[in-house]
């Protein structure tokens, strides 16, 4: 008598092989047998679901224009209730100057990181204040 897997799955397979592929069924199980195997070798060979990654659409950019930039900043002009001497503003225009030098896009901070941020410069500006105001 012969106790190896191999030489036990062909027997299974030549003997049993019905009984088995409803024991499979029924129970969510891969079949082990050699043919069963070389069959799913082969389909795993075909595949190349595997190697294939879903690409995820990219945004469209849309090309700079004077006119939108108006439009938009108009927009944010009227939906913030910012004066119109906002446009004006050399921070304002900083920002703007800072911002068309981007490549990829700009990305705004969070409320919670910009509040963070005031809050720093805030205190390092007291700091600073603090160090002019000493009396040596």
């Amino acid at each position: 008598i012969v106790s190896e897997v191999t030489t036990l799955r062909r027997h299974i397979e030549w003997k049993h092989r019905p009984l088995y592929d409803k024991w499979c069924e029924r129970n969510d199980f891969e079949s082990k047998l050699p043919k069963a195997q070389k069959a799913a070798d082969r389909e795993k060979q075909s595949s190349l679901d595997p190697h294939l990654e879903e690409r995820q659409p990219r945004e469209r950019t849309i090309p700079y224009s004077d006119a939108l930039f108006r439009e938009a900043a108009v927009e944010w002009l009227v939906s913030t209730d910012q004066p119109i001497q906002a446009f004006e503003h050399p921070s304002f225009k900083k920002m703007i100057d800072i911002a068309a030098r981007a490549t990829h896009g700009v990305t705004l901070p969070n409320r919670k990181a910009t509040r963070k941020h005031i809050i720093q410069l805030f205190k390092k500006n007291l700091t600073g204040l603090r160090e002019r105001l000493k009396v040596h």
